[in-house]
Order: structure tokens, then C-alpha cells, then sequence
């Protein structure tokens, strides 16, 4: 299966899950729906958190209710507003607005974990890179230090980038349990732009050593694309004059700390863009 995947309606079915073919512990879906309507779903043997990405939505899981888990127009007006839905219960979604639209993020975890309102106040950011770097972009963690002791390895992000700038960068990688130099965790990428016209570039390639080394893996992205993220290193850059987003899910296959491996040939770039060492200390 290829690692894009293009935008498309997928009608709140979900668009990754374990059974990719790429990514064995990761599940990402988008439910869209209008006022009144709900969705019911269960992730067997995973974690999930549900990001309102815009409008407004009554969560329940299992018995518990979180009432109007929303406040933000689209992705570009603040902070989310999300439920940890914990594990092993089932999830009902039911929009109280009209254009609500839920991200749900996943990742297997066989330990049981309670339910917990991500308020935006609860949300950390770290700003990383400057305009003269081209490398500006702000990430807001909605689970991360935040949930340590209540979640297994499941983060989940969203980062913006100026137009023009690259993200992941300098080229890291998460491919290999090797702590405390690396430690290794699958991520999914969704893109979006403003104005949606716009669009950028992932790059995906290993490290290259002789004749049989993989050929890198360069692809187009647009607004609402997915891409897979299961080994190498992985910048992604936004067009000039449209702002990118990418909504990140982090999953870790045997710890909870991620620990990013930059590429030997491009270490000597990390001292000259500001904030590297802030972003790395948020994913520990």
C-alpha cells in the first residue's frame, strides 16, 4: 500500500488502521457530521483521543458524557478542545453544531486507561525555527507531557508552519529502539492548508549506504492528504504563501518518550535553528 494517501470522503469510516500494510500499531480516522447527528465507534485493543478539529460535539464513552467538547471555528482559531477516550469502551460522537468535524487518533495499547477532557488551557506549544531559517513552526501538544501516567504511547499534535518553511527539520528519523539515542515510534501526517489551494512536499528516505540503499520517496501534498510515516527520515516543507498544518499522531512501540535521531550530515544545522532542543524535551 502506498504511504499517501489522497484526500477523499471517507464517509467517518476509518482511513488508517493496524491493517494498513504500513503501519501495524497507528489508527486515524475523521468523522464529519452536522448538528444532531452521531457517530458510534470502537477501536478493539487501542487508545484514542478525539480532537474536535472544528465546531462543537457531546462526547460519550461508555458511561461518562463530556458535553460540548469544541470551541473553535476551524483549525486556524486556537487551541483544540479533545476527549482521551481511554481504552476498551465504546465512543459516541454526537455534533451540536453543524460542520463538526473529529479527528480521531489511535494507537494499540493493551494496558486500560480512564477517560479525560483535554481542555485548550491544557494544551502545551513550543515554537520551533525562525522566518531567516525558513523553518518557523508552532507545535501545540494536545497529548503529551500532559497525559503521563494516564495514557500508554499515544501523541498527538498539531503543528503550523509559515508559509515557505520546513518542518521536521532537520531530517530526523524514530525508526530504531536504540535509547537514549533514538527510540522508535510509527506517525501519520495529515496536511492542510490556508488558503487550500495550497500544498507541499514529504520527503521519506534511509539512511543511504551503498549500492542497494532505497531510493528516497518524494510526493505532492495537498489539503487533506495522509501519509505514513513507518521508518527514515521524514521533512515535509509548506508552498510560500499558504500556511501549512499537519495533524500528527505519534505512536511509540515500547515507550511513551520519543527521541528523535537527526542525520549525521545535517547536525550542524540543529545550533542554528532556534527551539530544537524546547520540541525535543516536549516529546519526552
Amino acid at each position: 500500500m502506498p504511504r499517501l494517501i489522497r484526500a477523499h470522503a471517507n464517509h467517518n469510516q476509518p482511513i488508517i488502521t493496524s491493517a494498513s500494510g504500513v503501519l501495524a500499531l497507528s489508527y486515524f480516522n475523521l468523522i464529519r457530521l452536522h448538528a444532531g447527528e452521531s457517530h458510534a465507534f470502537a477501536v478493539p485493543g487501542c487508545e484514542t483521543v478525539c480532537v474536535v478539529l472544528s465546531g462543537q460535539a457531546d462526547i460519550a464513552v461508555a458511561e461518562e458524557r463530556f458535553a460540548a467538547v469544541g470551541r473553535r471555528a476551524d483549525i486556524w482559531d486556537g487551541p483544540a478542545d479533545s476527549v482521551y477516550a481511554g481504552t476498551r469502551s465504546p465512543v459516541v460522537v454526537t455534533a451540536t453544531r453543524d460542520d463538526t468535524e473529529v479527528a480521531v487518533a489511535g494507537g494499540l495499547c493493551d494496558e486500560a486507561f480512564a477517560p479525560f477532557r483535554i481542555a485548550p488551557e491544557d494544551v502545551a506549544m513550543v515554537e520551533v525555527g525562525s522566518a531567516a531559517t525558513h523553518s518557523r513552526r508552532r507545535i501545540f501538544h494536545i497529548l503529551g507531557q500532559n497525559a503521563n501516567g494516564r495514557a500508554g504511547n499515544l501523541l498527538v499534535s498539531e503543528l503550523y508552519a509559515d508559509g515557505g518553511c520546513w518542518s521536521g527539520y532537520p531530517p530526523h528519523k524514530h525508526d530504531t529502539e536504540n535509547p537514549p539515542e533514538e527510540t522508535e515510534f510509527e506517525e501519520i501526517y495529515h496536511y492542510r492548508f490556508k488558503p487550500e489551494t495550497g500544498f507541499g512536499a514529504q520527503y521519506c528516505y534511509e539512511p543511504q549506504e551503498g549500492a542497494d540503499a532505497s531510493a528516497p520517496e518524494v510526493v505532492m501534498t495537498r489539503h487533506g492528504d495522509t501519509f505514513m510515516v513507518d521508518r527514515g527520515y521524514h521533512p515535509t516543507v509548506a508552498s510560500p504563501g499558504h500556511d501549512g498544518y499537519i495533524f500528527t499522531i505519534l505512536v511509540g512501540k515500547h515507550q511513551r518518550s520519543l527521541v528523535q535521531s537527526f542525520e549525521p550530515s545535517h547536525r550542524h544545522l540543529m545550533d542554528g535553528i532556534p527551539g530544537i532542543q524546547a520540541m525535543r524535551d516536549k516529546f519526552k
